[in-house]
């Protein structure tokens, strides 16, 4: 294999594709080469403006961590980061104050805010950024690319007494950073998301690929807004590469984030099982061949199977590099038998 494509959320997805370049480096995952290319399509449904900046979350997490920038502690934002602008932000009264750019991060955002007042579509700003981050480390072997140039938007709908229709509804990253997603989504509305279009490359890289894995990267705000784009689910579902995924629920719960609250919200069944049934098989209309659950997830295998996903289960907590690496083999392993 010399093409793998990976459409990634935020920090699962970073780990994940951590764990992939591990790998490949080492020679451990079987039929892949070792100059093989990975193309990772990120999700930009979280991305929101703040302080007149342009912020992308799951692109900077993934480009942050493959470039050895993020702070491994929080799993996001600048490692050795400083928040001097947050805290006189806060001193002038400035909303919203539970949403902080560290002082090394907003020089990210200002440059890509810049690139985009001057007319540069996000995809173009995209590259230009991972020259500094991915190239040094990777070379033209790593891209990078949003799922689309266009404005899309995540927002939840939760209850609100004092709202004549009983609701409100709130941009994610108000619902995941202010509300810590601890109140229940009663459903998810993806601005944008009908009148948008993949951006450069995002098709070819489906298309073209030798395999397509979905991590373990949320599969309703961060997978789901991905195959949401017009176009891109049909060429998952068309595409000659197999296509694999990776279950987020372990044992009946998420590992980190919010999948729970998200899935019920847009009645999924919270477990291994349900997930891969809402990715469906690619042979009735779904988007899977293969879709990996964690070992204490064995007893659902048999209804994956029974309903045309080629399933298997193994450790899937990503402890290390070479635990997921073991998981990126696993998933080769399992549309390669």
């Amino acid at each position: 294999m010399k093409k793998l494509t990976v459409l990634s959320g935020g920090m699962g997805g970073a780990r994940f594709l951590q764990g992939l370049l591990h790998g490949i480096t080492m020679g451990a995952l079987p039929g892949v080469d070792a100059d093989a290319e990975v193309t990772v399509v990120a999700n930009t449904a979280d991305d929101w403006w703040i302080h007149g900046l342009k912020v992308c979350p799951d692109l900077d997490t993934v480009m942050y961590t493959l470039g050895d920038g993020i702070d491994p502690e929080r799993g996001w934002g600048r490692r050795d980061e400083t928040w001097s602008a947050k805290e006189e932000l806060a001193a002038y009264g400035v909303e919203p104050t539970w949403f902080g750019l560290g002082d090394r991060d907003i020089a990210t955002h200002l440059v890509r805010t810049q690139l985009i007042d001057a007319g540069y579509p996000l995809s173009k700003v995209t590259e230009a950024l991972c020259k500094r981050w991915l190239t040094p480390a990777w070379g033209d072997r790593v891209r990078l690319l949003p799922m689309t140039d266009d404005r899309v938007e995540t927002h939840v709908a939760i209850a609100d007494p004092e709202s004549p229709s009983g609701r409100r509804v709130v941009h994610f990253q108000e619902y995941w950073v202010r509300l810590r997603a601890e109140v229940a989504a009663e459903t998810v509305v993806v601005v944008g998301i009908d009148d948008s279009s993949p951006a450069p490359g995002v098709l070819d890289a489906l298309t073209d690929a030798d395999l397509v894995l979905l991590p373990p990267s949320n599969p309703v705000v961060s997978v789901g807004t991905i195959l949401g784009v017009p176009g891109l689910r049909d060429a998952l579902r068309t595409t000659a590469a197999p296509v694999v995924g990776l279950s987020p629920i372990v044992g009946g719960s998420h590992v980190r984030g919010m999948a729970e609250q998200l899935l019920a919200s847009i009645g999924v069944e919270v477990s291994a099982g349900g997930v891969g049934r809402h990715y469906g098989p690619r042979s009735a209309g779904g988007v899977l061949d293969g879709w990996l659950v964690d070992e204490r997830d064995a007893d659902q295998v048999a209804d994956l199977e029974q309903s045309g996903i080629r399933s298997a289960a193994v450790p899937l907590m990503m402890t290390d590099h070479d635990a997921t690496a073991a998981m990126a083999a696993a998933a080769i392993g399992l549309v390669d038998r």
